[in-house]
């Protein structure tokens, strides 16, 4: 039985092109570095969100309208809410589960998506930056291209949104210090 992570990179390789080096970002469910500010906002929005569909559900008389209509227009933020209380960290796992990412003699590869498949190729000698974010663990991420300004981040690489970020990188990885050792050789080959 083949390894479909093998499978996987080795079907994005052009000819004569070798892989150096191929992992995957850490599993589990990971808190991020925007979570300081996102964990109190979604408590807060989860928890009007839910105040509002119970006073809605059973403050509100049923023969008026609105006792019909502000149970039906709660519904999305109560949903949203739950989705950025719990469910995000859920889906960021998933999300990481289902990423390969692999270094080659010309490029970096990000495979990804749950629902389909998504592949970023990276030029290695047309990046003009490659930035190292490197943990006391020895964990880390390596972005690829400038770093977006302070102001930007939120909603790029730390989304909500799991997969949606703009700036490709590799996040999560172990020993984060020899992988980009080894892109900074391939980026001089």
């Amino acid at each position: 039985m083949s390894d479909p992570f093998v499978s996987s990179i080795e079907q994005e390789l052009g000819s004569g092109e070798r892989v150096l080096w191929k992992g995957r970002p850490r599993g589990g469910l990971r808190l991020r570095g925007s979570d300081i500010y996102l964990i109190p906002f979604s408590l807060f929005w989860g928890g009007f969100a839910i105040f509002w569909e119970t006073m809605a559900l059973f403050k509100i008389p049923k023969n008026n309208p609105a006792g019909v209509l502000f149970p039906i227009f709660g519904i999305p933020f109560v949903l949203f809410g739950l989705y950025f209380i719990f469910g995000r960290f859920f889906v960021d796992a998933k999300m990481r589960q289902s990423t390969e990412y692999a270094v080659t003699n010309r490029r970096a590869i990000i495979v990804s998506g749950i629902f389909s498949r998504n592949v970023r190729s990276i030029n290695l000698q047309a990046t003009p930056e490659i930035t190292l974010t490197e943990r006391a663990d020895r964990s880390g991420t390596i972005t690829f291209g400038s770093p977006l300004p302070a102001y930007g981040r939120w909603g790029q690489r730390d989304s909500l949104f799991p997969g949606m970020s703009v700036q490709p990188a590799f996040e999560m990885i172990d020993d984060v210090r020899t992988v980009y050792g080894i892109i900074e050789k391939a980026k001089q080959a």
